[in-house]
């Protein structure tokens, strides 16, 4: 009995010690939900495996291993995570919170695990800059928002330095770089991580002391959570793990280790379609041997080359260059494109290759005596639609009190003011420094503006690899002196640029013509196989549809008035931009530019050509028609041997003026790339900028044409009758 007893009773106790210990493993394995931001380098971010990392993660990830507990990891951005702790979706964040009495109010925080700080960094090598005190009469630059902007602000008067804000880091790493801001200010492990990917940076003194970072729960609940964070965050801290984490992503001596070696990144693609602008000089345009050259044309074929990947130019026009991209037609842009916080919620941009700036012109001699912006009161200032500089001016208009006319196009802008329709232009400064190389009679009274920083884009969340590869690329240059180069070819020391070298004189009529006739008749060649094509196929459409307009069947009849009422209802450039992008992006396969264009041109003319057949038809005496089919002929018959030899006879001379109307029509084409005879005089322009010149010669070759059109109508009438 005793024994039957101690049994029982040991069996007792072992599934009491069982199941209490099952308990205890369970609890060990508890998971826990932590909000984190999306991208906060060096404490939170996406390697090239797309896998997060960071100061923050790895110290996450370290203190969960030793305290024997999971944690599902949710990347939901700053704000969110907030919120989510708030809303008990989330047992906590992590992501580089700063530890403040307000943020006491709402949560329980953990002991500090990284101390943070604003920093001074300067270029690497620049002796000059060693205290606050060497920054007098210097320009500081920091991001908007941040402790450092505050921190400047505060003490710009104290030590005498301006002040330049800047969106993103690229834009105020950029500035250091290319000299514009001798020096900046960034929270310190920011500036140790871009100096440990490569930036060319020193830090400067000791960094301000900053609010600590912290890992974070809501007010009262958690503790388990945060006692065992900061249990194993003192681990870490004894045992020197934690120093390693930091050291593997911040550099704090502030010296970059240049191996010297360009990173390699692997081209997903055999071949890589690079959008761009027609005529932007210097950054891309056709010098006189037709080739197109410029600043963004050379650092996109040097980047291709350096990383190994190959590329294929489509010169389309800036605004085609950007529906290219968005309609996956291609996979990048390089034209100048200022990166703003609206284009980067399509976009993914580079880092800044140029920092941009805008400058006011007015004609050589000034006889207006401008010599800064309150002289421009009373006066018309032109620019370019849609750029800084029209922004600028229209911001403004009512400080100065001048007017603002608007431009499509630079050659329409230069002109404007050379023919004194403006009293003065402003346009990006490198574009105006060309245009003076060229022989534009302009000068600059005023000091630049700043302005936007230039990128290379590709679609947002794709062709990451071209991104990188780009960036790579354009670092190794800047770090070979390569990158100086390119820019010193086109834009001298003192901001202007360089005109290019022409075998021939083209500031006059014969030197254009001697110089361009090939490029021209070209285009031309191109204008008439548009015309020709686009009209031949349209003749066979436009007759169908018209048939069917006269047609005794209600059903054709219809048809035939809803196609043409839809196709004249559609303006031509409209309808050219959707079958080249919208279309091309439905099917899923890029229609050519040239196809997309007969296809645009066939439409358009087909619609009138059925309303000449429609009209034609009609105007022969329809008493014919009765007598032929009372004489027992069909209705088939009536049309193929009364009507139409009739009606085609009256048609001639209005298909004629319907081909001279398309051939003129074929100008519109050059909207989605098509380098057409008006479009070739265009890239020729933006090349000389002898509009006057260029524009006469292209007017000649369509009045020569189009006259010989009409002679020819005028024979074929005569013939016909």
């Amino acid at each position: 009995m005793k024994k039957r007893t101690i049994l029982i009773s040991l069996l007792s106790v072992f599934i009491t010690l069982f199941f209490c210990g099952s308990k205890t493993v369970s609890a060990a394995e508890k998971t826990y939900d932590i909000g984190t931001d999306v991208t906060f380098a060096p404490f939170e971010f996406q390697n090239d495996d797309n896998e997060y990392e960071g100061i923050d993660i790895d110290i996450l990830n370290a203190i969960a291993e030793d305290q024997g507990f999971n944690i599902n990891l949710r990347p939901l951005g700053f704000d969110s995570s907030v919120q989510g702790v708030q809303s008990n979706q989330l047992d906590g964040m992590i992501a580089g919170m700063s530890i403040t009495e307000e943020r006491k109010k709402s949560f329980d925080f953990s002991d500090p695990y990284y101390d943070s700080g604003i920093q001074m960094a300067v270029a690497q090598g620049n002796d000059e800059i060693k205290s606050y005190k060497d920054l007098e009469g210097k320009t500081v630059g920091a991001k908007v928002g941040t402790e450092s902007a505050d921190f400047l602000e505060d003490n710009k008067d104290k030590y005498n330095f301006d002040v330049k804000n800047y969106d993103d880091a690229s834009g105020l790493y950029g500035a250091v770089d290319n000299n514009t801001v001798e020096a900046i200010f960034d929270d310190f492990p920011v500036l140790g991580y871009a100096i440990k990917q490569g930036e060319k940076l020193s830090l400067v003194g000791e960094p301000e002391a900053g609010n600590p970072y912290g890992f974070a729960v809501k007010k009262g609940q958690n503790e388990e959570l945060l006692e065992k964070f900061n249990a194993g965050l003192k681990k870490l801290k004894d045992s020197g793990e934690y120093d390693e984490i930091v050291d593997k992503y911040v550099d704090t001596e502030g010296n970059s280790e240049e191996s010297g070696e360009m990173k390699n990144v692997e081209a997903k693609k055999d071949e890589y379609v690079i959008a761009s602008d027609t005529a932007f000089a210097p950054f891309e345009f056709q010098n006189d041997e037709n080739e197109y050259i410029g600043i963004d044309v050379d650092l996109m074929k040097r980047a291709a080359e350096l990383q190994d990947f190959n590329i294929t130019f489509n010169h389309i026009g800036f605004s085609g260059a950007v529906q290219a991209v968005e309609g996956n037609q291609a996979d990048g842009m390089i034209a100048g494109m200022s990166i703003t916080d609206e284009r980067e919620e399509s976009f993914d941009f580079s880092d800044s290759y140029f920092e941009s700036g805008i400058q006011l012109a007015v004609q050589e001699g000034n006889d207006d005596d401008i010599s800064s912006y309150e002289d421009l009161d009373g006066k018309t200032v032109g620019a370019k639609v849609g750029t800084e500089s029209a922004d600028f001016l229209d911001e403004h208009e009512d400080e100065y009190g001048y007017n603002v006319k608007l431009y499509d196009d630079a050659d329409q802008l230069y002109e404007a003011v050379s023919v004194d329709a403006i009293d003065a232009l402003m346009d990006d400064y490198p574009v105006i420094g060309y245009s003076v190389a060229q022989g534009q009679a302009l000068e600059t009274p005023i000091e630049r503006e700043s302005g936007g920083e230039y990128g290379f884009a590709v679609k947002k969340g794709e062709n990451p690899e071209l991104l990188e590869m780009f960036n790579e690329g354009l670092k190794e240059m800047q770090r070979t002196g390569e990158y100086d180069q390119i820019i010193a070819n086109y834009i001298d020391d003192s901001g202007d640029s360089t005109a290019s070298e022409s075998s021939a004189d083209e500031s006059s009529l014969i030197g254009l013509i001697k110089n361009n006739y090939k490029v021209l008749l070209n285009g031309l060649w191109k204008t008439m196989a548009l015309a020709l094509i686009s009209f031949a196929l349209a003749l066979i459409v436009g007759v169908i549809i018209g048939l069917f307009s006269v047609a005794p069947i209600k059903t054709l009849r219809t048809i035939a008035s809803i196609y043409v009422d839809v196709i004249r209802g559609i303006p031509m450039m409209v309808l050219a931009f959707f079958i080249f992008f919208g279309l091309s992006d439905a099917i899923g396969i890029t229609i050519p530019d040239f196809t997309a264009g007969v296809i645009t041109l066939t439409l358009n003319a087909s619609a009138y050509i059925a309303e000449i057949v429609r009209g034609g038809i009609n105007a022969v005496p329809t008493g014919q028609m009765e007598a032929s089919r009372s004489l027992g002929l069909t209705y088939n018959k009536t049309m193929q041997k009364i009507i139409l030899p009739q009606a085609i006879k009256i048609m001639i001379p209005s298909f004629v003026n319907q081909f001279v109307i398309s051939l003129k029509d074929t100008t519109i084409i050059s909207v989605i790339g098509v380098v057409e005879l008006l479009q070739t005089g265009k890239i020729i322009v933006a090349r000389t900028m002898q509009s006057t010149y260029v524009y006469l010669i292209i007017a000649i070759m369509y009045l020569i044409v189009i006259t010989a059109l009409t002679k020819l109508a005028k024979v074929l009438e005569k013939k016909v009758k």
